[in-house]
């Protein structure tokens, strides 16, 4: 089995982490603070889905206040990366939107709905990535996680041996995302739980791609109910 932290890798990891703040600029400046913002909303999207209110309400006010720092800090002086971004205002207004109507609806108890207004703002921060070309952690996180997505609406009971060719073609889309998180770490990757976390993902990922090429159904819906719990633990912390 491929193991992700070979010996030495994790001192590799913190040396690049470390190199990288000390060289930090406006362009790693800018994106820093977006990640703490993030960081809140994501324990709040991750909260909702738990149906634990408490925790949504203080993760979503946290990320308000954030939100709204940044947006004023970016307004009066626009990081580099976005200075040539016409859609940057709007971008920034939409998700304090989105994110104030998400605690007006947990407020009321409707956790299932603050989840599906929550899941807005993860597309317009990634889609403010994309059109200016920029690829973070959290964006791979959302690309694997569309994957993921569909590949779990599967039967195995029920899939024949075209169903289980397309699942192949996914499991290897899912390796290779997997395989691309890997490559480019979190800037919290020197945490203690980070490696455990990344490495009972992907080694899911691995059963998966390994549990289509067997003919039992059971072998694949194990393989299947692995998938979801492992991305969930790591996002939950690091995604």
């Amino acid at each position: 089995m491929f193991k992700i932290f070979q010996p030495g890798a994790t001192a590799l990891v913190l040396a690049s982490f470390i190199g990288g703040a000390a060289f930090a600029g406006p362009f790693t400046d800018a994106e820093t603070q977006l990640r703490a913002a993030y960081n809140d909303y994501r324990t709040a999207l991750f909260q909702s889905n738990a149906g634990k209110a408490d925790a949504v309400d203080a993760a979503l006010i946290r990320a308000q206040e954030k939100w709204a720092a940044l947006g004023a800090e970016w307004a009066a002086n626009t990081p580099p990366q976005y200075q040539d971004d016409p859609d940057l205002p709007a971008t920034m207004a939409k998700v304090g939107t989105l994110l104030a109507e998400a605690q007006a609806i947990a407020s009321k108890g409707d956790l299932a709905e603050a989840h599906e207004v929550l899941e807005q703002v993860r597309d317009q921060i990634w889609d403010m990535h994309l059109r200016n070309g920029i690829i973070g952690f959290s964006d791979r996180m959302n690309a694997y996680h569309l994957e993921m997505e569909d590949i779990l609406v599967v039967n195995p009971a029920t899939l024949d041996a075209a169903g289980r060719a397309t699942l192949q073609g996914q499991a290897a889309v899912l390796s290779y995302l997997a395989a691309q998180l890997i490559a480019h770490p979190a800037p919290e990757a020197a945490d203690p739980a980070y490696a455990p976390l990344a490495q009972a993902m992907y080694d899911a990922t691995l059963a998966l791609e390994q549990a289509t090429q067997d003919p039992d159904p059971e072998a694949l819906k194990a393989a299947l109910g692995q998938l979801k719990p492992a991305y969930a633990k790591f996002f939950a912390k690091f995604g």
